[in-house]
């Protein structure tokens, strides 16, 4: 697969909400990926990618998503995230918006790494 192929793939499976889908076609099995905040920082394979993506949606409660993107570079595109979601502990309701960069080698995505908005800092 080209990035093209990847980068279109992962972002439509993304957009239908299959996470699990993106994950499983697209990333590699020693995937890296890193958070901007929170703990862990970073985690490495495709179970702790699919653990992430279990607790996201244990914990949140999506109203509504837009993904902007892919934007493509040389071995890498950035997509933006921008979810209406309320916390399932707290009951707020928010907007949470991100970018996030991935890097393709050999076909599959082999490091992500997300960027968060945090307008006020």
């Amino acid at each position: 697969m080209t990035i093209v192929d990847v980068a279109n793939g992962l972002v439509a499976k993304v957009r239908t909400g299959d996470y699990a889908g993106a994950i499983g076609t697209y990333y590699h099995p020693e995937i890296v990926s890193v958070e901007a905040a929170g703990e862990p920082r970073e985690v490495v394979g495709i179970d702790a990618c699919r653990q992430k993506g279990e607790w996201w949606s244990q914990s949140f409660q999506i109203h509504g998503a837009n993904v902007d993107g892919p934007y493509l570079g040389d071995g890498q595109f950035v997509v933006r995230y921008t979810y209406d979601v309320t916390n399932r502990g707290t009951g707020i309701r928010s907007t949470f918006d991100e970018l996030a960069l991935y890097w393709v080698q050999n076909g599959q995505v082999v490091r992500e790494q997300f960027f968060y908005h945090t307008p006020g800092m």
